[in-house]
């Protein structure tokens, strides 16, 4: 077995860390352990939003949508996001928060990994 190669399955392994399945916060010796980048396969029900918006962002983001129906709140504009595969990308400074308006399964990736952004629900 090679100690650099990770098999899991997202919906299993996401239940393990709120969603989170790759970034600085997994150990180091974990092929998921990475400092420049986080990936997120966030399941959320019905009526699930973010605690709190994220403010003073130091990171860019890419949400893509796998199922359901899911909005993205931005300074000044709400984006919907409703067929598979629609995405929004926001960059460093863009406050964000989001809401789940079906049951949805989205998929996040942000840059760089940045330790300090925990929330303790929502996430």
């Amino acid at each position: 077995m090679n100690d650099s190669v990770y098999v899991g399955n997202a919906g299993a392994d996401a239940a393990l860390d709120r969603g989170w399945i790759l970034g600085h916060f997994k150990d180091a010796g974990d092929p998921r352990h990475s400092e420049a980048v986080e990936i997120k396969w966030g399941v959320h029900p019905r009526g699930d939003e973010r605690a709190e918006w994220v403010r003073g962002e130091e990171r860019t983001a890419l949400l893509v949508l796998v199922s359901g129906r899911f909005r993205v709140e931005l300074p000044g504009r709400g984006v919907l996001l409703e067929r598979q595969g629609d995405y929004v990308v926001w960059g460093r400074g863009v406050d964000h928060s989001w809401y789940a308006e079906e049951e949805s399964v989205v998929l996040t990736v942000r840059w760089p990994s940045v330790p300090g952004y925990a929330v303790t629900a929502g996430g």
